[in-house]
């Protein structure tokens, strides 16, 4: 048994090693295409940006921070509207765009428009590869995109409440 644990730490180990650190061109799509581009307003500095974000929406949006699973505001939050970025207010998803994944995160099926509201880039961190999403306006940290999503677009964007605001839908 000791030998298997020892095998097992080993081969992770190797694993971790193999990982390389993420590089420019690991944008899977630059979804500026149809969007504002990067506006100077939220082109700020990483003090400007503490002086406008909470110090947990910080942590998440400039820092690539996660929040703890299940403590999100969003997390079980069904109510008609759309959600933004935190950063910069960018509008990202619809409400008929959320469903519950179970996985203690807000989690969407696709975001509003035509791919352009995020931009997807690979990720390598914590042994693992993964899509990174980040606001396509201010480059904020949102969250992963998964393609595990039980609707027709088997998306399952994975977003960090703390990342987004939430705009109600008007009333008639």
């Amino acid at each position: 048994m000791k030998a298997v644990l020892i095998l097992l730490a080993s081969m992770l180990l190797m694993n971790a090693s193999c990982q390389t650190k993420q590089e420019p061109s690991a944008i899977i799509s630059s979804t500026q295409k149809n969007s504002n581009p990067m506006d100077s307003n939220f082109n700020k500095s990483e003090e400007e940006w503490k002086k406008t974000l909470s110090e947990e929406q910080f942590y998440v949006l400039r820092e690539k921070g996660t929040e703890r699973p299940f403590t999100g505001k969003y997390n079980l939050h069904f109510e008609k509207g759309t959600y933004k970025c935190a950063g910069c207010g960018y509008e990202l998803f619809t409400s008929d765009q959320k469903f519950e994944s179970h996985c203690g995160w807000p989690s969407f099926d696709n975001e509003i428009g035509n791919g352009d509201r995020v931009k997807k880039i690979k990720d390598f961190s914590h042994g693992m590869i993964r899509t990174e999403v980040v606001c396509a306006r201010c480059n904020g940290h949102l969250g992963h995109l998964f393609d595990d999503g039980p609707t027709k677009t088997g998306n399952r964007y994975c977003i960090n409440s703390v990342s987004i605001d939430f705009e109600p839908e008007k009333k008639k």
